[in-house]
């Protein structure tokens, strides 16, 4: 399944960035978390409820960012497991100015999803994912 999105956020880039990588920060916005900790360096656990349709479940899994081009880029690779499924995916996030004075933040990611979960079908699988991105990004913006 492949997530791409775009959002502009009301703040210059630096401040975005050093929201979007403080754990203490990003991890408040992650729809359906439950616990996130640091393990070390860029790798961090974390748990949390899901539902897609009538499919709900439980997930544990594992963090990591990568390929980190300060204040510009940044991967990240995903994976979790838990009662109705896996997810495991991988994506980069880049930023860049715009003339205003904003930042407009680019998603580009893949996720291989497996399990009960995945029986809901792509399109709703798409959805709840762009839908995850959105309220993710909505609270980043609150937190700018």
């Amino acid at each position: 399944m492949k997530v791409t999105r775009a959002v502009t956020l009301k703040a210059p880039p630096q401040r975005v960035w050093d929201v979007l990588l403080d754990p203490a920060e990003f991890s408040q916005c992650i729809p359906g978390v439950e616990a996130f900790e640091a393990l070390g360096g860029d790798k961090y656990t974390v748990t949390m409820k899901i539902g897609i349709g009538a499919v709900k479940g439980a997930f544990s899994g594992a963090v990591a960012v990568r390929d980190v081009d300060l204040g510009k880029s940044y991967s990240m690779d995903v994976h979790g497991r838990g009662s109705a499924g896996f997810v495991q995916g991988s994506g980069k996030i880049s930023l860049a100015a715009t003339p205003e004075g904003a930042t407009e933040v680019t998603v580009d990611g893949d996720a291989n999803i497996g399990g009960t979960i995945a029986m809901v079908g792509q399109r709703m699988l798409s959805s709840a994912a762009n839908l995850m991105v959105d309220r993710f990004f909505g609270c980043i913006g609150e937190r700018l």
